[in-house]
């Protein structure tokens, strides 16, 4: 008996269903229905899985000369309670596909990030000019909520862009042949580039601060008041834009190759991540808020921007306390 009818029997005699049978590995009906059609084999894991289902060896399944079991002798309980949950599985098309998703979201991401900082400086530009009244309130007010509002569109579509691949931080992966290898050597390849990005990323954020010396310097008011905090933001904006382009793409081969804070042991706790992600949400909501509340409230556009770096310094205090009301609850 080849190992196909041997499926067949044991299900059968097991009085599962082929979508019983699926639920039970973790895999489509389609795919057993395949197995006992002998169009395909499962794979070692499943066939470890179908010995503990139905209460036979291994040998019974992938060797011929092995006698069928009675029907009384077919176990057709669930998988023992302490057996790791199904993998799902990964294909190399699976993979490529997922790798070119994720190099689309890490440039819409990044110049989602890039929009949002870069959004104040219209209004800052306008502030330092001798424009009043309802002039200047149009120049600055449209182009700040014309960029916030392209860069959530990016974000929208980064999002349901990823949507297949949410798995991936949930569920453990099982790689075809060839996967792992393929993402390790791209990530090899990509290595001393993310050190390059990340330097000039960081030179970047560090350089922001000179602008403002700089004139400060020249004793020039327009340069110093409107001049000088754009290029800031500009460079801000650059550099945030190659850190997070550069970190999104490493964190793909991280979910491929389950490495990091994507390790299956990890995964269990995405509860208290969703948590955490929800309260940044909330925060990041009321600091744009405020942001946007003081700045058209005082139009004092040249300063109002210092939110922006507080907020930051707060955020990782913030997920913090979230993570621990969080395990508290």
């Amino acid at each position: 008996m080849i190992l196909a009818d041997k499926i067949i029997d044991l299900r059968k005699k097991a009085g599962l269903s082929q979508e019983e049978l699926a639920e039970q590995l973790g895999v489509s009906r389609q795919a057993v229905s395949k197995w006992e059609s002998a169009q395909s084999t499962p794979d070692l894991d499943r066939i470890i899985k179908l010995s503990q289902l139905f209460g036979v060896s291994t040998d019974y399944l992938v060797k011929d000369e092995f006698e069928a079991p009675s029907a009384e002798t077919v176990i057709s309980a669930e998988l023992p309670e302490d057996s790791a949950p199904a993998l799902r599985r990964v294909s190399m098309e699976e993979a490529n596909r997922f790798l070119a998703a994720n190099e689309k979201r890490s440039l819409r991401t990044a110049f989602g990030v890039a929009l949002c900082i870069l959004s104040p400086v219209p209004a800052i530009l306008v502030g330092g000019t001798v424009l009043s009244g309802h002039t200047q309130d149009l120049l600055s007010a449209v182009p700040l909520f014309l960029l916030i509002a392209g860069a959530v569109a990016l974000f929208i579509i980064s999002g349901m862009t990823m949507k297949p691949y949410e798995y991936m931080e949930k569920e453990g992966i099982d790689t075809e042949y060839g996967v792992s290898g393929m993402v390790k050597d791209k990530k090899e390849k990509f290595a001393p580039v993310h050190i390059r990005n990340i330097v000039i990323g960081v030179v970047m954020l560090v350089l922001s601060v000179m602008p403002p010396i700089v004139c400060d310097a020249l004793d020039m008011d327009y340069l110093e008041n409107a001049i000088a905090p754009a290029l800031m933001f500009a460079l801000v904006a650059v550099g945030v834009f190659i850190i997070v382009r550069s970190s999104i793409k490493v964190g793909g081969y991280r979910r491929l190759l389950e490495e990091d804070s994507f390790t299956r042991e990890k995964k269990g706790s995405r509860s208290d991540k969703s948590s955490t992600s929800t309260a940044m949400s909330v925060y990041w909501s009321l600091i744009t808020a405020a942001y946007l509340g003081y700045s058209f409230i005082t139009f004092d556009w040249g300063r109002s921007w210092i939110i922006w770096p507080i907020a930051a310094v707060l955020c990782e205090p913030v997920a913090m306390l979230a993570r621990a009301v969080t395990r508290k609850s």
